[in-house]
């Protein structure tokens, strides 16, 4: 590889990946949430993709991802930085996702809005709205200081995160009418 050519790896749900170098991590997401960590003295990092808040009473399935629910994908963040012989502390972290993706089911008029209002978000029991609670709560569990994050509305994100720099790229899409939800 050229030193100005990047390797792309593409996140799935549930995925996770951790190391440094030239890479970009990308991932595409509606209600998951993906949480970017990177050490801006080492120049290494990570990123996860995770789908659900917790595994709950969900039976573990042979295989599955091992960063299906943020609890388990936080324990993945762990074990890379005790390999790395780093902690959560040193790390810039962002978070982005818990886009709501059907905003014409929402019950509530205030989640029908394109914006998402923080103090709305407290007690909604959208899987968008619980996920982005989590990731936070989860990231303060485990010593992580949240530097950034882009989060709720409606609609997709890609997410792009350059392993070499720290940075963040992330792209809005639309959330799908009522028609188009019809025909899903």
């Amino acid at each position: 590889m050229a030193p100005s050519e990047s390797k792309e790896i593409v996140l799935s749900v549930g995925d996770y990946y951790f190391g440094g170098g030239n890479v970009r991590v990308c991932t595409l997401l509606g209600t998951c949430i993906a949480i970017t960590i990177w050490h801006p003295v080492r120049r290494i990092g990570g990123m996860c993709h995770f789908l659900l808040p917790s595994r709950a009473n969900r039976p573990t399935q042979e295989g599955s991802r091992p960063g299906m629910f943020a609890g388990e994908a936080m324990s993945l963040f762990a074990q890379s930085l005790r390999g790395s012989g780093t902690v959560a502390g040193d790390y810039s972290v962002k978070i982005a996702g818990g886009g709501n993706m059907f905003p014409g089911q929402m019950v509530e008029a205030g989640c029908r809005s394109s914006i998402c209002a923080e103090d709305r978000r407290r007690d909604c029991m959208s899987i968008g709205c619980v996920n982005i609670r989590t990731a936070r709560a989860e990231l303060r569990r485990y010593g992580f200081n949240l530097t950034t994050e882009h989060v709720g509305g409606s609609g997709s994100r890609k997410v792009v995160f350059d392993l070499s720099s720290g940075d963040v790229w992330i792209k809005r899409g639309a959330a799908m009418t009522p028609e188009e939800q019809d025909m899903a």
